[in-house]
């Protein structure tokens, strides 16, 4: 079996070397890793991609080491494959020889190097992230605010609340806004709140949910005015975070939402009428015991409940 499997692996046709790549998982070889490293070398990048792909869960350094050779790759495909399965790796010891790869080399080979090691944590990595803050190319600035995110250190909030200011991509002014959201610190607001003016909806939804995340109430009027924004994808945000906020200052506005021909707007607003728990709200929910939409009365059954609850529980 084993000689008939390397013989595949080895075959002049590159379409027999890629199915026999394919079968090695569903072999009965014990350890499959010294026969897929050769591969990651092989002629044909069809081939390299599918040995990336089956080294998906293996941990050991020279598999780690090879994959993170492969972010060099001049094929994208097999990058791209390289940088997936590096991403799944769960060791933190595995960033070790990724880290000399997030200050240098071309900008794909350091995007991918810092979406790797995004998730194992590293604090060695914190730096790299930091100084690529600035770094001309989009993809390694969206991948190093990633990192930092991840690493929830608060020395990085100065330079992320700028970076969601000021970065001229609206996806990086977007993720530095999702990780400002770890930040415990109250400094963060004066952020938050200029990025629901933002010109790009998707900055002023994440900076809506991120504000509610952190439960922060002083930026409740800011909120209330996102309500009335065009897209109702950040009166959405604004809805469920009014709700977390329990701020009985987005009443009105939240009721007003309850008729919006947009069924998931109208959704979290029962949803945040329910967690304010403000009786003026009994009556516009029973209304919604009406709604055309099946979930929509469902939550403001619910709701009316907590109403209900929290009223006695004061008495």
């Amino acid at each position: 079996m084993l000689d008939a499997l390397t013989r595949r692996l080895t075959d002049p046709d590159a379409t027999v070397r890629r199915l026999a790549v394919l079968d090695l998982p569903y072999s009965d070889e014990d350890d499959i890793v010294p026969l897929l490293l050769p591969r990651l070398a092989d002629i044909d990048a069809t081939v390299r991609v599918e040995a990336v792909r089956a080294l998906e869960g293996y941990e050991a350094p020279e598999v780690v080491a090879a994959l993170a050779g492969l972010l060099l790759d001049p094929h994208a495909d097999v990058r791209r494959a390289a940088a997936d399965v590096l991403a799944e790796l769960k060791d933190s010891a595995s960033a070790a020889p990724l880290l000399p790869m997030l200050l240098g080399g071309p900008a794909a080979a350091r995007a991918s190097a810092f979406r790797a090691v995004r998730s194992l944590r590293s604090p060695a990595a914190f730096d790299p992230a930091m100084q690529s803050l600035r770094d001309p190319e989009t993809s390694v600035r969206r991948e190093a605010v990633g990192v930092l995110g991840y690493l929830k250190n608060p020395a990085a909030v100065g330079e992320l609340a700028e970076v969601a200011a000021n970065d001229p991509d609206p996806e990086v002014r977007r993720i530095a806004i999702g990780a400002l959201g770890y930040s415990s610190t109250v400094s963060v607001l004066p952020a938050l709140v200029r990025a629901l003016g933002d010109s790009i909806w998707m900055v002023r939804e994440e900076a809506a949910q991120t504000i509610g995340k952190l439960r922060l109430s002083p930026a409740t009027a800011e909120l209330v005015q996102a309500m009335a924004d065009d897209y109702w994808q950040v009166r959405v945000a604004a809805a469920r975070s009014l709700g977390w906020l329990k701020a009985h200052a987005g009443l009105p506005a939240l009721v007003a939402s309850l008729t919006h021909p947009v069924s998931n707007l109208r959704k979290e607003a029962v949803i945040a009428l329910g967690e304010i728990g403000d009786t003026r709200a009994i009556a516009p929910l029973e209304a919604s015991l009406a709604d055309p939409d099946p979930d929509v009365r469902k939550l403001a059954r619910l709701a009316l409940t907590a109403i209900a609850l929290a009223e006695r529980k004061t008495q």
